[in-house]
């Protein structure tokens, strides 16, 4: 069986280094297969330097297209039979993957979902951006009858199936609703299992509240139309 990480990135030099060194440490520990699969969306900083000096399968866009495009780039390269990915500005922890990994190898879920806010877990992520998770699950719950408390976290586990059956044409952050809504729809079992996660400490968020919180929202509606 054969794991495939990806990683988007965009302008992460600060952190893109230790995140990749600290999942290849994390996968040594499980004894899995693996292949780390990083798709640099055009960064103008040593993000790819960074990232080809780590031995991690680079794919490089020739301009700057966005995460959710990179996320496509990223699972049409990948070889696994799972399929993770992870943000890495350094929000997530990647000792933590196994504990995504658990249910889906234990045959209980089909799409692992690591949740900030799963059983009031402590979390430093902006208000402003909680009271829009909270929305964004609330309408996901109506359509589709899956209930969940982190709709848009990034660190997810996944058969390679749900992919083959979904097709994905998010370029934006509303990757992650279009995926959620779309497994829901075709019958896959979800499941959330808490997570840590810190605020990035270097740079800033691309996320506007506002423009890409209406992306969001919309994106929720199309998938739900189509079904996936």
């Amino acid at each position: 069986m054969l794991l495939s990480v990806v990683i988007p990135i965009f302008n992460e030099d600060q952190t893109i280094g230790n995140v990749i060194t600290r999942l290849k440490a994390t996968m040594q520990k499980i004894g899995l297969k693996y292949e780390l699969i990083v798709v640099d969306d055009c960064s103008a900083d040593r993000s790819l330097e960074i990232s080809r000096n780590q031995s991690a399968r680079v794919h490089s866009l020739k301009q700057h297209m966005g995460k959710g495009y990179a996320l496509r780039v990223g699972f049409m390269k990948a070889k696994g039979e799972i399929i993770a990915t992870i943000d890495s500005d350094g929000s997530h922890r990647p000792e933590e993957l196994p504990l995504l990994l658990s249910p889906l190898l234990q045959g209980q879920a089909d799409f692992v979902i690591g949740s900030r806010y799963l059983n009031n877990k402590s979390t430093s992520a902006k208000k402003l951006n909680a009271i829009g998770v909270r929305l964004f699950n609330a309408l996901i719950e109506v359509l589709t009858r899956t209930k969940v408390t982190d709709s848009q976290s990034g660190y997810r586990v996944m058969n390679s199936e749900i992919l083959t059956a979904s097709r994905l044409v998010s370029s934006g952050y509303e990757i992650e609703s279009e995926m959620l809504v779309k497994t829901a729809c075709k019958g896959f079992r979800v499941k959330e299992v808490p997570i840590s996660f810190e605020q990035r400490t270097y740079g800033r968020s691309r996320l506007d509240p506002m423009v890409d919180g209406f992306r969001i929202l919309l994106s929720i509606v199309a998938a739900y139309i189509k079904g996936g």
